[in-house]
């Protein structure tokens, strides 16, 4: 059985990945990495991946807050993922960081992963 993530943390993962071998990610490849894990996610665990709602096709996002989150970005290459405000308990002062990548089992890596080939696979096909 798999975990629910943050829709955020999983786009940390890709946007680190993908900076780590120097390929380009956009709010829209994001979106297309988030709603293919989806459809992995239900077909191997039956359930969502995602803590957020995750949207169908017809709008321009598979998860809007992600979307939301990125959409300044416009069509630009996005190097670091987005930052949001933690407040550690007993503290009165909140602390800036960037959005974690998930600790994934095995398993949820291996299927993540495969999401990142078919999203790679699909790129070269459309860039021939």
């Amino acid at each position: 059985m798999g975990n629910v993530y943050s829709a955020h943390n999983i786009a940390s993962y890709f946007i680190y990945e993908l900076n780590e071998s120097h390929e380009f990610v956009n709010n829209i490849s994001i979106q297309s990495l988030l709603s293919i894990v989806e459809k992995k996610w239900h077909q191997t665990f039956g359930h969502t991946a995602f803590k957020e709602i995750v949207h169908t096709k017809e709008e321009s996002y598979a998860v809007k807050e992600v979307y939301e989150t990125y959409q300044a970005y416009g069509t630009n290459h996005i190097s670091l993922p987005a930052t949001e405000y933690y407040l550690k308990y007993g503290t009165f002062q909140l602390v800036e960081r960037t959005y974690s990548v998930p600790n994934f089992t095995q398993e949820e890596e291996i299927l993540v992963q495969v999401a990142l080939a078919h999203y790679r696979y699909v790129l070269l096909t459309t860039a021939s």
